[in-house]
C-alpha cells in the first residue's frame, strides 16, 4: 500500500509542477487543511486556487519534496529549505523548496527557479528615450545605479537585463546575491551565507579585492553594506543594486538615513529606477470601454472621462483571470547638480517632489496611466500598485 502511495505521489508531484510550467507560475504553494492539502500557484504576482491534493495523499508528497531536497523528512518542527530539480515534461525544473511548521502540518512554497528567465532588455517595459539613457548609463566605467520598489516588483530582473548590456569578455562582472536568483555564465555570481559569516559587507570587500569592473549588490540592507557601496562607485566601479523604498525620492532620503555621510551619496547616486509591475490584459478576451470619471495624478488629469481602456474579461488562455503576462512602469530618475545639492542638504522629500515637478519627471501613476491609454493594462491594475 505505501509503495502504490509513493508512486502516487510521485506523479501527483510531477502533475502539480507540470501545470505550474504551463501557467507561467512563479510560485507553488502547498497548503495543509483539515479535509485536503491546498494547492495555489502564483502567476503574474497574483495567487490562483488548483486542484486540491487528498488528505491520504498529502504526507507522500510532501515527504517526496523534502528528500528531492535534501531537507530532514523526520524533522517537522522547524523550518527548513533546499533546492530540488524535477524533469515533468523531458526539460529540467529548477525548483527552490521552503517548509513551514504550521497548526495542520507542513506548509511547502516552492520557487520555480526555471520561470524566473531572464527578460530581454527591450521588453522590461522601458520606453525608447529612457532605453538609450540607461544603455549609455552602463556604458560608463563608474556610476551607482539603483532599482527600488516592495518585495517582487521586479528590480533584480531589471538589473539583470542591465547587466545583459554589458560587454562581459572585457569587464570582470561580480554579483553577491541573496540568493542567486537565475545563473548567468558569462559573469562570477557569489551567495551570501549568514551562517557562515559571508554577508553583503563582507562579500562586497573581497570582490572589491577580485579586480572587479561591474559590481551587482542583491540589495542595500544596511549602513555597512551602502557605504561599501557606495564607495566603491566612487572609486571607478559601476554599482548596481535595489534598495525597498516605494519611489525615487524615498530613495534618496533612505540612503542618506542610513548614515552614509550625504556628500558620498550625491556624488555617488548616477540614477534611481522606482518601479511596479502591472499585469498586461489578455488580448483574446478584453474588451474597451470608456472611463466614468477623469483619471488624475494630483491635482493633473491624464485620461479624461470618455477615454477608450481595456477592461479584463476572463477566458481558458488567461486562467479566467484575465490578464497575462507584466510589464514594468518605471519612475526614472537621473542625479544632476540640483538633486546632488539637494542630497547633500539632507532636504525633505517635499523639496524633492518639487524639483521632480519642475524637471518634469513622471510619476509611476502617470507611466501606469500611458499603459492604460496605449491599452496594455487596466486602470484597477495602475490604482493597486501606485497607491
Amino acid at each position: 500500500m505505501s509503495e502504490q502511495l509513493e508512486q502516487g505521489a510521485v506523479i501527483v508531484l510531477d502533475e502539480i509542477v507540470r501545470r505550474a510550467v504551463r501557467a507561467h507560475a512563479s510560485d507553488i504553494h502547498l497548503e495543509p487543511k483539515r479535509d485536503r492539502m491546498n494547492v495555489r500557484f502564483r502567476v503574474d504576482g497574483e495567487m490562483i486556487e488548483e486542484q486540491s491534493v487528498p488528505l491520504d495523499i498529502a504526507p507522500e508528497v510532501i515527504s517526496r519534496i523534502k528528500v528531492l531536497a535534501r531537507m530532514d523528512i523526520a524533522e517537522r518542527r522547524v523550518p527548513q529549505d533546499g533546492q530540488l530539480t524535477l524533469s515533468p515534461e523531458s526539460n529540467l525544473v529548477h525548483l527552490r523548496a521552503s517548509s513551514f511548521p504550521a497548526s495542520l502540518g507542513e506548509k511547502i512554497v516552492m520557487r520555480i527557479l526555471s520561470g524566473q528567465a531572464l527578460i530581454p532588455f527591450e521588453k522590461i517595459g522601458l520606453d525608447p528615450v529612457t532605453q538609450a539613457i540607461v544603455r549609455e548609463l552602463v556604458d560608463r566605467p563608474q556610476g551607482f545605479l539603483v532599482t527600488s520598489g516592495p518585495t517582487g516588483a521586479g528590480k533584480t530582473s531589471t538589473l539583470y537585463s542591465f547587466m545583459r548590456l554589458i560587454d562581459t569578455r572585457r569587464t570582470n562582472v561580480m554579483t553577491l546575491e541573496d540568493p542567486i536568483e537565475v545563473e548567468l555564465p558569462q559573469i562570477t555570481q557569489g551567495q551570501t551565507n549568514l551562517k557562515a559569516g559571508f554577508t553583503f559587507a563582507t562579500g562586497l570587500r573581497a570582490i572589491l579585492r577580485q579586480d572587479p569592473d561591474v559590481i551587482m549588490v542583491g540589495e542595500i540592507r544596511d549602513t555597512e553594506t551602502a557605504g561599501i557601496a557606495l564607495q566603491a562607485s566612487l572609486t571607478g566601479h559601476l554599482v548596481l543594486s535595489t534598495v525597498h523604498t516605494s519611489d525615487a525620492v524615498e530613495t534618496a532620503v533612505r540612503l542618506v538615513d542610513l548614515g552614509v555621510e550625504p556628500w558620498i551619496v550625491a556624488n555617488a547616486l548616477t540614477a534611481i529606477f522606482a518601479q511596479r509591475l502591472v499585469r498586461l490584459v489578455c488580448r483574446k478576451c478584453m474588451e474597451m470601454v470608456p472611463l466614468e470619471a477623469d483619471l488624475l495624478d494630483g491635482e493633473d488629469v491624464v485620461l479624461p472621462k470618455g477615454t477608450l481602456v481595456p477592461k479584463p474579461k476572463g477566458c481558458a488562455e488567461c486562467i479566467r483571470t484575465g490578464y497575462k503576462g507584466r510589464t514594468g512602469i518605471f519612475e526614472v530618475v537621473i542625479v544632476d547638480d540640483d538633486m546632488r545639492e539637494l542630497i547633500k542638504n539632507k532636504a525633505s522629500p517635499r523639496e524633492y517632489k518639487v524639483l521632480l515637478k519642475k524637471r518634469g519627471v513622471a510619476t509611476l501613476r502617470r507611466i501606469g496611466l500611458m499603459k492604460v491609454k496605449e491599452g496594455l493594462t487596466s486602470v484597477e491594475e495602475v490604482m493597486r500598485v501606485t497607491i
